[in-house]
């Protein structure tokens, strides 16, 4: 009975992994920007063009703060969810936290061909892509950090594999 929480860059498979992950214990998947969307019946692009960046970040604490004293479910948060305000620090009161690390190689790659569209990378040629990503994940990298648990993509294989795991990570 907890909360499993991923963070991580966008496009590092946050949302794909904790569906996986959730089904297998048996948890609630919360995706934060769906619940967003949902909550406030606008696309993330769309609070982002109509209300700035510095709002949207507001009702990612918002989420954060309403899932307190909640159980059993895995929670997908947005890249930048981590990196505003203390929300690093109420996630890792909230649950387990969970780091799931990707080159920037692969991240660029990800993030080309993906099949919803991320407002801090739209236009960008794949060149300014990896420039972003390089900055960004820099900046983001301290606070992503601070998770309780690290994985690298084999690891991240490993568990979803091993499921009995889990217990070991204080799921």
């Amino acid at each position: 009975m907890a909360i499993l929480i991923l963070v991580g860059y966008m496009g590092s498979g946050k949302t794909t992994f904790g569906r996986k992950i959730a089904k297998q214990l048996q948890y609630e998947f919360i995706d934060a920007d769906e619940a967003i969307e949902s909550k406030y019946k606008l696309k993330i692009q769309d609070i982002f063009k109509q209300f700035g960046e510095s709002h949207f970040r507001k009702l990612e604490t918002k989420l954060i703060e309403d899932l307190t004293g909640k159980e059993n479910i895995v929670l997908s948060t947005g890249g930048g969810m981590p990196c505003f305000g203390n929300n690093m620090e109420l996630l890792n009161q909230l649950g387990t936290t969970i780091y799931l690390q990707r080159p920037v190689s692969e991240l660029v790659h990800r993030l080309l061909h993906a099949k919803k569209p991320r407002p801090l990378i739209a236009g960008k040629t794949e060149d300014e892509l990896v420039q972003f990503v390089e900055r960004t994940l820099a900046e983001r990298e301290k606070y992503y950090r601070q998770a309780q648990w690290i994985l690298e993509r084999n690891q991240q294989n490993l568990l979803y594999v091993n499921t009995h795991l889990l217990p070991f990570i204080n799921v």
